[in-house]
């Protein structure tokens, strides 16, 4: 029964570590942002691309009341996968975050910067008392004096920088289709395309492109910039992939 107390002990207080070092509640934000939709980041030479997975659980919702890309600011967004609330009050974190650079030095705050504010935040709700982790993880997007960046912050508030990558559901699959086919010479649209590949062979029902979201930060131009549903259909008519049929998904 001691054990038992003890195990409980270690498993509810976020400021506890267990005796192998383990913060379990940590490992449970993880768990969260699993149950999430996927979302991936591509960075290419010419910038990143984000995809999410937007898919709503009724058809009685309006889709575009379900946001998982925010723009941060002119040169960065961010994509979320896990707790939706969580992931807004990190995006407000963040907006303010790059709004206070703007107006106290004059100049936009670097994507690394703002990566690094995003997880020193977070990180200050795993040894919080009375607190909890953020249940999200976060794909940070960005340009810095034309050179693209991308950083996930996972719920321990670590900030890892990548050249792909996936967070939510089916990530090890999504994962393994990019670490397979990518390579330093794509394009942005190429990068959409590589993504929405990944998220195709992760599922088993057609991919319908006006259940993704699409956005880009291209270097040449330091902005964010989303995708309209023509444009992204135009890629995916492009790709080797099952989609809905376009009367279907007017229906």
């Amino acid at each position: 029964m001691q054990g038992q107390h003890n195990q409980q002990a270690y498993d509810r207080g976020i400021t506890i570590f267990s005796p192998d070092g383990r913060l379990y509640q940590v490992e449970y934000a993880r768990e969260a942002v699993k149950r999430g939709t996927a979302t991936i980041g591509v960075r290419t030479p010419d910038g990143v691309a984000l995809v999410a997975d937007r898919s709503v659980r009724s058809r009685l919702i309006e889709p575009e009341s379900v946001e998982k890309l925010h723009e941060i600011d002119d040169h960065v967004g961010v994509a979320s996968a896990g707790h939706v609330a969580d992931a807004r009050k990190l995006v407000d974190f963040a907006r303010r975050r790059a709004q206070t650079e703007q107006l106290r030095y004059g100049q936009s705050i670097g994507v690394e910067t703002l990566s690094k504010a995003i997880t020193d935040n977070i990180q200050e709700h795993t040894q919080t008392g009375g607190a909890r982790p953020f249940g999200v993880s976060l794909l940070i997007a960005g340009t810095e004096d034309g050179e693209p960046h991308l950083y996930e912050a996972d719920p321990s508030g670590v900030a890892t920088e990548w050249k792909a990558v996936a967070v939510g559901g089916d990530r090890d699959v999504i994962q393994g289709h990019l670490e397979d086919e990518y390579t330093e010479a794509l394009g942005v649209d190429e990068g959409v395309g590589l993504a929405l590949e990944a998220l195709a062979e992760a599922s088993d029902e057609p991919l319908d492109p006006a259940s993704v979201d699409v956005a880009a930060i291209e270097a040449e131009t330091d902005e964010y910039r989303p995708y309209d549903v023509e444009e992204v259909r135009t890629i995916v008519d492009d790709l080797e992939v099952e989609t809905v049929d376009e009367e279907e998904d007017e229906e």
